[in-house]
């Protein structure tokens, strides 16, 4: 018997990075470490034609929910045929990083929302118009709000098969808007779910004839943009609340740089309106949906706890948010 193994890898695409994968069949009850692959990096963005190999290694494994059985989900990082990280592989400096701080046992949970898209207009506008304004979509119920669900459960069901740590789903503010989040989760745990994940909300909506998109303002003018909220605390922030100043500080300090990797396009979302903070400025503030870094009130009240850092976009590369934040805070709580 043979089982099928889905290799899956981020490519080179800029400014925003997409997902790649291919089928390697494999002999049933063969070697427990999967073997490296190769591609061609000319077709993704990834390697001249001249010198167009790069390897594939299996970084991450699950089950598979789509083909069922023994077959098998294999996130990948990329490296060059001398296996050292491509250039393109974030994965390998947010590793480093999240070795470095283990000690301060940073945890995070991303809020991943995304936009449903059927014949070039998102899910639940009609043709040629525009649905009712925003309001009622938000955690809605009835065919007149809410628009995808089977495709929603449908996801959900695949992800939690795959033995991934989806902790919840919610519509969103816009027709065909939803959210999936993931976590509480170590740096390099979350991001590789939460590019698995990704993967699985392509190929399940697939199957429904939908497509789905991480942009960032999927529809211009007065609707929500699509985020990737990054909620964020080590060991010191969960049991002292002025951990949670400094984190709120250290942050802002460093705005301009975190800005610039949390997302192509952050500009067209990040304007001040519609739930969030202008990109141009750093906030943060006690249940401000409003600013850049939200406290929950809760945190506030118990004194220790978490920080959400409200401006990563939904195309974020999270490698690039968790390093960037662990190693941002970290290094000032010492």
């Amino acid at each position: 018997m043979s089982i099928k193994v889905e290799y899956i890898w981020i490519d080179g695409t800029e400014p925003t990075a997409r997902l790649r994968s291919k089928t390697k069949v494999l002999p049933a009850g063969g070697d427990a470490e999967l073997p490296i692959w190769g591609f061609d990096g000319s077709s993704t963005g990834q390697a001249p034609g001249r010198a167009s190999d790069c390897v594939l290694r299996p970084v991450f494994t699950a089950p598979d929910p789509i083909r069922g059985g023994p077959h098998l989900l294999a996130l990948c990082e990329v490296l060059d045929t001398d296996l050292t990280p491509h250039r393109t592989n974030t994965r390998a400096a947010c590793l480093e990083v999240a070795e470095r701080f283990s000690d301060h046992e940073p945890l995070f949970g991303i809020e991943q929302e995304y936009t449903f898209f059927k014949d070039s207009r998102p899910l639940g506008f009609p043709a040629g118009g525009f649905p009712a304004p925003q309001g009622f979509y938000y955690c809605g119920v009835g065919a007149d709000e809410v628009f995808g669900r089977d495709v929603v459960e449908a996801h959900l069901d695949a992800c939690l098969t795959a033995g991934l740590q989806i902790s919840g789903i919610n519509a969103e503010v816009m027709p065909g808007q939803w959210e999936f989040q993931v976590g509480p989760l170590g740096p390099i745990e979350v991001s590789d779910q939460l590019w698995l994940a990704r993967w699985l909300l392509y190929r399940v909506a697939e199957d429904f004839g939908i497509s789905a998109t991480l942009a960032p303002k999927p529809v211009k003018g007065d609707w929500n943009g699509a985020g990737a909220h990054t909620n964020f605390s080590t060991r010191q922030m969960r049991s002292d609340y002025s951990a949670i100043v400094d984190a709120c500080e250290a942050l802002g300090a460093k705005a301009a740089e975190h800005i610039a990797h949390y997302g192509a396009g952050i500009e067209e979302r990040l304007t001040g309106s519609h739930e969030t903070a202008a990109f141009t400025t750093f906030s943060y503030g006690v249940s401000d949906r409003g600013a850049s870094v939200r406290i929950p009130w809760q945190v506030e009240a118990a004194k220790k706890g978490y920080i959400e850092d409200r401006r990563p976009n939904a195309n974020m590369d999270p490698y690039q948010v968790t390093r960037l934040v662990t190693d941002t805070v970290c290094s000032a709580l010492g």
